[in-house]
C-alpha cells in the first residue's frame, strides 16, 4: 500500500469484496453456515470452488440475485396463500 494516504487506505477498505465466504453469506442472511452449505451444494445458491482445498465462494452479485428471487418467490406465495382474518368471537 505504498503512497496511499490514510484517507485512501480507509476508502479502499470500504470496498465490499466481490466474493464472500459461506460464513459471510450466513451472517448476511442470518442463517447457519450449514444451511448456506446446503444451499450451495444443492445448486439453490450459485457458488464456485477455488484453490487447492476447494473452498467455496459466493459472488456478491449472485447473492443479491438470490435475494431478489426469494422476494419474488415469497410474493407469489403470499398471493396464492391469502391471510384469512378470523372473526372475533
Amino acid at each position: 500500500m505504498a503512497n496511499l494516504s490514510k484517507h485512501d487506505h480507509h476508502r479502499e477498505s470500504l470496498v465490499e469484496p466481490r466474493f464472500l465466504l459461506l460464513s459471510d453469506v450466513a451472517a448476511e442472511l442470518n442463517v447457519s453456515d450449514s444451511q448456506v452449505y446446503h444451499m450451495v451444494r444443492s445448486g439453490e445458491l450459485p457458488a464456485i470452488k477455488i484453490g487447492g482445498r476447494g473452498q467455496w465462494r459466493v459472488e456478491r452479485a449472485q447473492l443479491e440475485q438470490y435475494i431478489q428471487h426469494k422476494y419474488a418467490e415469497t410474493a407469489d406465495w403470499v398471493r396464492s396463500n391469502p391471510l384469512i382474518e378470523r372473526d372475533p368471537e
